[in-house]
Order: structure tokens, then sequence, then C-alpha cells
């Protein structure tokens, strides 16, 4: 059974409304993407769930970050645990449909953490299976939202299974998307490539940064490249 908090060096996640606990990979991609924001003043995450991400950020940069769900009961608890963080006054919780929400900003960059796994078994749990297929939010509609509230110079990040990062893609160059970084992550050398983190802009870059990260070496200890990664947020 998941534990009901999650607690990070500068806050505390609180999770046992939420149907998707805190993970490893939701945390690289908090921590890798904070790294990359490059000054921007305006952030958006999408499906914030617990309201790890923007939390993650908000440590890291100076950015106001908007952050929309909607499961009721993940609002509640999102809203509780923005609340008791050091940066409530930069984060606002927005309840509702991401496709169908009335925005009335643009933003440089968004993070999200999509439900994925569309092709694989569904969980017994309606909550688990809105948040982890694709039944609520496809990633065609998540492009087409994502190309609507980005600023033309302004970036976003996602989280994928390695094994969709190229379906991705090309959803992404049909929505006027370049891939300019993408991060694969392996549990340890032995194991293959699990998730994909990638980074797409509108403009096309002169070269694409390809990376790999292992979480673990051999003897079970965290790696070197993952420690340091998270050093700012693991206790």
């Amino acid at each position: 059974m998941s534990n009901s908090f999650f607690r990070f060096k500068k806050f505390t996640i609180q999770q046992d409304r939420c149907a998707m606990k805190v993970c490893t990979d939701s945390c690289i991609l908090g921590a890798w993407t904070a790294g990359r924001l490059q000054g921007a003043a305006r952030v958006l995450d999408i499906g914030t769930g617990t309201g790890l991400l923007p939390l993650m950020l908000a440590q890291k940069t100076g950015a106001t970050l908007d952050t929309i769900e909607s499961d009721p009961e993940a609002v509640v608890q999102a809203g509780e645990n923005i609340r008791q963080s050091p940066w409530a006054g930069r984060i606002r919780l927005l309840a509702g449909d991401v496709r169908t929400y009335p925005f009335t900003s643009f933003y440089d960059f968004i993070i999200a953490n999509p439900p994925f796994f569309e092709s694989d078994l569904r969980s017994p749990v309606d909550k688990k299976n809105k948040a982890k297929h694709d039944e609520s939010l496809t990633l065609s509609e998540l492009i087409s939202v994502i190309g609507s509230r980005l600023s033309p110079q302004g970036a976003f990040s996602i989280l994928l299974p390695f094994h969709r990062a190229a379906y991705f893609e090309n959803l992404a160059a049909g929505g006027g998307f370049f891939l300019r970084e993408k991060l694969s992550v392996r549990q340890t050398a032995a194991h293959a490539p699990f998730r994909s983190i990638c980074l797409f802009s509108f403009q096309k870059p002169g070269h694409v940064f390809s990376n790999e990260m292992i979480i673990k070496e051999d003897t079970g200890k965290y790696s070197l490249a993952f420690t340091e990664l998270m050093g700012d947020y693991y206790e």
C-alpha cells in the first residue's frame, strides 16, 4: 500500500485522495524540467494530481504557475498541498477540464504528465483509469491544448512511456512542434529504457540533445546522476 504522504526537503505531498501517487519518474520530470524553464514567467501544469509538479517548479524558479485538475478529490488534495507549501502565493489551482477551460493567458512553458497507457490493461478502479489511461485526455487533444495556450517562443515538457515517444513526436510535429531535447530513463543499466522525457518548442533547433539516466546502480544504490538531479528535493 502506498504511503498517505511523501515528504520532500521543503514540502510534503499528501496523496491519500489521489489515484496516482508520487512516483520516481514524475519526480524526475519535475526536477529535469525545473532546470529548463529558462526564465519563464508564466507556467501551466496540465493534470496536477497531488500538486507535485508545480511545487517542484516553484521551489527552483520564480515563475507564476497555473495548475489544472479535473478530478474533484484531487483538486481538494492538491489545494491543501499547495496552501501548506512556501509558494502558495505563486501557484493558482484551476478546477476543470483542460480541453474546455476558459483560459485567459498564454504561457511561456507548459509541463504535462499525461494519462498514457491507452493500449494496456485497465484497472477496475475508474479513477485510476482516468489518471493512467487516455480516457479523459488523448495525446492528440493534449497537443491541441498546448498549441493553443503556449506562447510563440515557449516550450513544453512531457513524460511518456519509452515505447510511445516516437508516436508522440509525430503527433507533436503535426501540431507544429519540434523536439529539442530527450531524456531516456532506465531503472538500471540492465533494464531497457521505460520512460522518455521530452522537450518541445515551435522553433526548430540546430541540434536535438539526447541523454540517458539510470536510476539505480547494480548495487541497488541511486546513481550519481539521479542523486545530483534530485538533491534539492529528496530528504
